[in-house]
């Protein structure tokens, strides 16, 4: 009778499942996706945006900067200075180089302000820059 006793012992301390392995893979799984995963900046205001019949998605997109009715420049939910369009663009550009540039303007905004934003991506070597439309 003893002798049952003990193996039954012994098997309870053998049956212990190890989770370390499986807490490894998921851990693995975790930072596979973190770094492959592609973050937008948002602008950080609603904006009108004009209609155009031509509209298309873009399917690269990771800089959202909009133009408010009165002139603002917009970049990561911050109000930004036109003078600093350009550095800000450069700094989310070297975070992710794939990206392409959207630029939110309203309907009431001034072509002025695009134009600034527009030369300021250009200066920073953006090639894919579009600007946001509602379609038809």
């Amino acid at each position: 009778m003893r002798r049952k006793m003990r193996r039954r012992g012994q098997s309870d301390e053998n049956a212990d499942i190890n989770l370390t392995p499986m807490l490894d893979v998921v851990f693995i799984m975790l930072i596979f996706f973190i770094v492959t995963a592609t973050f937008i900046k948002q602008s950080g205001i609603q904006v009108l945006r004009p209609d155009a019949l031509t509209a298309e998605q873009k399917p690269t997109v990771s800089m959202l900067i909009a133009v408010s009715p009165n002139g603002e420049i917009w970049i990561d939910k911050k109000r930004v200075d036109p003078a600093t369009v350009r550095a800000h663009i450069e700094k989310l550009h070297a975070e992710n180089p794939k990206g392409g540039l959207v630029i939110q303007a309203d309907k009431q905004s001034t072509n002025e302000k695009l134009m600034a934003v527009l030369n300021a991506a250009r200066a920073a070597g953006l090639r894919e820059v579009a600007i946001s439309t509602e379609k038809n």
